[in-house]
């Protein structure tokens, strides 16, 4: 349940769910990184390219020179969400937080 979750969390995931409402994508993610900055991205299905959300998050704060992230939230219908984008960033034990299109948490997965 999102009142679970720490303050930080919780805003990923409200940032996430508003960037999928916002776009009507099937996707929306969030990332912080070690400063304590957000960004938060939607999934991008065109014919020459596909992304995820939580991809495109990295990307953004990739973009930004980020050097760490220490969490992030994905919002989708689906099932799960491969969070090895972070794993391969930002390395091991860093929590995702997988929630559904109201926010309900359903998953808090680490790297």
């Amino acid at each position: 349940m999102l009142s679970d979750l720490s303050a930080e969390d919780a805003k990923l995931v409200t940032l996430a769910r508003a960037t999928r409402a916002r776009t009507r994508a099937a996707e929306g993610a969030a990332v912080r990184d070690t400063d304590g900055r957000t960004y938060a991205a939607c999934t991008v299905a065109l014919d020459t390219v596909e992304l995820t959300a939580l991809q495109l998050a990295v990307a953004m704060a990739l973009s930004s020179g980020v050097k760490g992230l220490e969490a992030a939230a994905v919002v989708t219908d689906a099932g799960s969400a491969d969070v090895n984008v972070v794993r391969h960033f930002a390395g091991a034990n860093i929590p995702v937080v997988l929630a559904d299109g109201t926010g309900e948490v359903r998953d808090v997965r680490h790297t």
